[in-house]
């Protein structure tokens, strides 16, 4: 199987961006059919949140619990059973007809999402060797990821338009069946459980439902009131567990998250994050603006997002170049200032009686931000990292890059809908155009303080530079 596996490195990389591509692209394809799903469904203005949160906040929450799994239960096993998981919650989606059931939906697509990802990660950190060519193969896995997340509200529209919001879901059944099958042949068999080490189930369950809470009582707070009993309650419960959580990793002899590894990643945590409050969710509301504001079709909210995609997947592969010349932490400079600046550009076109092109320029400056911080914040997250922890690191990156969805969607969501309770016609229009344009604002506002965390990571070079012109999708080698 080694020798296989070291003749086929490029088809390996592809199955591993697909699945990049497969749960990144579930944020997004949401996007578009989400004013379907709210008159369909009954979902309101505030509760159709839900939809996306409920997807980030299991994703999250268990992403350091799916991060441990890989590390001690073998990477393959967690990849095949999170795609499996992944396409049974979306069967559920695709045929659920209450809000209730599509929720759980989501819940457990998020679920299917923390078992893949960290595998995914991992196994991209440890069959590439550290440095330039595990730089090119996170180049390759991010463009992926990146632009699955543009591409998604593209696939969207055109699924939406033609078979109807069932459809987004119901695309991924035969994504997840490809994905599973290939990965017999092309990943390599998992050696038996390490069992010198252990799950540390008490910090599991503290910090899965710790971080669950804390979502929840973000993004339930602006709906229920910050003094309800559910929300005051949840958000009590959610300190004391993550407080317990930490005093558990801190003596833990085999803990879910190593505090000596959040400690050296803590700067690299930050900036993502940061991302997900801020970069990754300007696409949920420029969606809103363009089919509620402007009343663009689910179709051609979709093919508004073509632009973008290709300025990600070209950001990805010159970000990749910029980290072997500059570092990490420059790289990660620039990236953020064009996420910040593009935000800003955006909220400016995004004027009542405009039109794509007073917004164009925005999508291009953002989305050359996206594609440059994505791949590089995950080579900041992955470099120095031991083999048998790449799992958990990748959990860990991923974690805070849900939490930072949620607790940023949830925040921004409150914004946005601040100044349009109880109207509803044209005047509802004209409070959703100028509730959205400050959301984007915001955003890009708090983009900028991932520039603080970024600029306290090393100076020092990522990449060795005798690996410089080595082509990471056809000689790269594959560790044992």
């Amino acid at each position: 199987m080694k020798d296989t596996m070291m003749r086929r490195p490029a088809t390996t990389l592809a199955l591993l961006a697909f699945s990049s591509l497969i749960t990144s692209l579930d944020f997004t394809i949401i996007y578009v059919a989400l004013p379907d799903i709210a008159r369909d469904v009954g979902f309101s203005g505030h509760s159709m949140q839900w939809v996306v949160s409920a997807y980030a906040i299991f994703f999250g929450g268990l992403l350091l619990l799916g991060g441990r799994s890989a590390d001690l239960l073998g990477r393959r096993r967690m990849f095949v059973l999170g795609m499996v998981v992944f396409g049974g919650a979306s069967l559920l989606g695709g045929i659920a007809t209450t809000t209730t059931a599509l929720i759980a939906a989501r819940a457990i697509q998020g679920i299917g999402a923390a078992l893949l990802f960290p595998a995914t990660l991992s196994l991209v950190n440890t069959m590439f060797e550290e440095g330039r060519q595990r730089i090119r193969a996170l180049a390759v896995w991010a463009m992926a990821g990146a632009g699955g997340l543009s591409l998604g509200a593209l696939l969207g529209g055109v699924l939406t338009s033609a078979f109807g919001w069932q459809a987004v879901f119901l695309i991924n059944i035969p994504l997840v069946v490809l994905g599973s099958v290939a990965a017999f042949p092309l990943l390599r068999p998992d050696g038996p459980r390490d069992r010198g080490r252990g799950f540390d189930v008490p910090g599991a369950l503290t910090g899965t439902v710790g971080v669950t809470l804390l979502v929840f009582t973000v993004a339930q707070g602006p709906e229920s009131g910050w003094g309800s009993a559910p929300v005051l309650g949840g958000g009590v419960l959610a300190v004391v567990l993550l407080a317990a959580f930490l005093v558990i990793e801190a003596r833990s002899s085999s803990p879910l998250m190593p505090l000596r590894l959040a400690r050296a990643l803590a700067p690299a945590l930050a900036v993502i994050f940061v991302f997900g409050a801020s970069m990754q969710n300007i696409v949920y509301f420029l969606t809103l603006f363009l089919q509620n504001v402007w009343r663009y079709s689910a179709l051609v909210t979709g093919l508004v997002f073509l632009s973008l995609s290709v300025v990600i997947a070209v950001a990805n592969f010159v970000a990749e170049r910029l980290i072997g010349r500059i570092g990490i932490r420059t790289t990660l400079l620039i990236g953020l200032l064009l996420g910040a600046v593009g935000g800003a550009l955006l909220a400016a076109g995004m004027a009542l009686d405009g039109s794509y092109r007073t917004i164009v320029v925005g999508i291009l400056v953002y989305g050359a931000g996206m594609g440059t911080v994505y791949p590089t914040m995950y080579a900041a997250a992955g470099t120095g990292v031991v083999d048998q922890e790449q799992g958990t690191a990748g959990g860990m990156a991923n974690t805070a890059m849900q939490v930072g969805v949620g607790v940023g969607l949830a925040v921004l969501v409150g914004v946005a809908n601040a100044g349009s309770a109880g109207l509803d016609g044209e005047a509802l229009r004209l409070a959703s155009a100028d509730g959205l344009r400050v959301t984007v604002v915001v955003a890009a506002a708090l983009t900028l303080l991932g520039l603080l965390a970024a600029a306290s990571l090393p100076g020092h070079r990522a990449v060795d530079a005798h690996n410089d012109s080595e082509d990471a999708t056809s000689s790269v080698p594959v560790r044992s």
